[in-house]
């Protein structure tokens, strides 16, 4: 199961609003797949790695992937990003 992947007890934004929605890490990782995402940026925006950075330059996950995420738990773009 790729949902243990992520840090154990620290659920990023993504973990969040899935849980919110009662969808699994699998599922997640499905809905990006389908949208043109590849497995591993979603995996990263999975554990919220994109949160980490204040310049998203800085970092190979693309604001387009994160409108991508924002897509399959139907969320604006600005509910991920850090504050």
């Amino acid at each position: 199961m790729l949902g243990s992947i992520s840090t154990p007890g620290v659920k990023s934004r993504v973990q969040t609003l899935a849980e919110g929605i009662n969808m699994s890490c699998d599922e997640f990782i499905g809905e990006m797949r389908k949208l043109g995402c590849s497995e591993p940026t979603a995996l990263k925006i999975w554990r919220g790695e994109y949160e980490k950075f204040d310049d998203f330059s800085d970092n190979n996950v693309q604001l387009s992937n994160l409108r991508k995420a924002s897509v399959v738990l139907k969320v604006g773009t600005g509910q991920l990003l850090p504050d």
